[in-house]
């Protein structure tokens, strides 16, 4: 028989690896001939990728979805949804807004959903910012060496920024939900590629959800395995970064959760910062 190797791009970090815990462990029907490649990349690089088309499936960060919506159909589950919280805005003292606005800050990538969060909470597109790149778990060191005087945190570092001496300046998750009647800030899904057949792209749909709820209903061991991705942090904290990110929201995006990313991304056009209104289209 003739293999056929579907790649999976996700990134090196507990959340994704709890959510896709059952699919590595063999835990979840796949069909016959397929077998799933894992691709494990920064969500950056996964973005970028995704603009080539390079993957089958992929992580990759809402934002990102704008400019690949034509190669690219979001998958119902593996959102990943800030509900009341999300990336952050720290620095060595507090920073009001119009402070923020004029300071260097670090970004983990120009496609993050935190980046377009950021433009779209100081009302600024990219060029009128003072911004410099740096892979997310260096942005500590950007703020600590003054090559940055905020950065904007992802991943575990909204957890674990107090150890590092920092104080919070915003969270925009917080921010959205004030701002959108408590919606949930849309950060990041998955994606499967339309040269699938549709009932491809349903059978995919159906594993992958599949290998959630396994991580849900299996939750110590799956937070085992995740902890080899927990850069300093403990089963505690690493637990609770993957409630964070892998919950109800994660199994299926609801009505709120799409209505959320539709108001994310119409915003980002109004303000001309992604160059189409998009048209979300949903494996169903």
């Amino acid at each position: 028989m003739v293999m056929r190797s579907i790649t999976l791009g996700h990134s090196p970090d507990p959340d994704d690896a709890f959510m896709f815990y059952g699919l590595a462990k063999n835990h979840v029907s796949v069909p016959k001939g397929w077998q799933f490649e894992h691709v494990l990349q920064d969500i950056q690089t996964l973005n970028e990728r995704a603009t080539r088309g390079e993957l089958d499936v992929s992580a990759i960060s809402i934002h990102a979805y704008a400019y690949v919506s034509d190669q690219y159909a979001l998958l119902p589950s593996g959102a990943s949804m800030g509900d009341g919280y999300g990336p952050m805005l720290v620095a060595r003292c507090p920073m009001s807004r119009d402070e923020i606005a004029s300071a260097r800050i670090a970004v983990p990538g120009t496609m993050t959903s935190a980046f377009l969060a950021l433009q779209l909470w100081l009302g600024r597109k990219a060029e009128n910012l003072n911004f410099v790149v740096v892979p997310f778990d260096e942005i500590f060191s950007a703020i600590q060496n003054g090559q940055a005087e905020v950065g904007l945190i992802i991943h575990e570092g909204q957890l674990t920024y107090l150890n590092e001496g920092l104080v919070l300046c915003e969270d925009l998750g917080k921010w959205w939900g004030r701002e959108n009647q408590g919606l949930p800030l849309p950060l990041g899904g998955n994606v499967v590629h339309k040269r699938f057949l549709p009932e491809e792209r349903r059978e995919i749909s159906r594993i992958l959800t599949e290998s959630i709820q396994y991580g849900l209903d299996h939750r110590e061991p799956a937070v085992k395995h995740a902890l080899q991705y927990a850069r300093d942090m403990g089963v505690e904290l690493a637990d609770k970064f993957v409630g964070m990110y892998v919950n109800h929201w994660t199994l299926d995006y609801g009505v709120k959760g799409r209505e959320s990313i539709r108001r994310f991304l119409t915003k980002a056009f109004e303000q001309k910062i992604i160059p189409h209104q998009q048209s979300l289209e949903f494996v169903e």
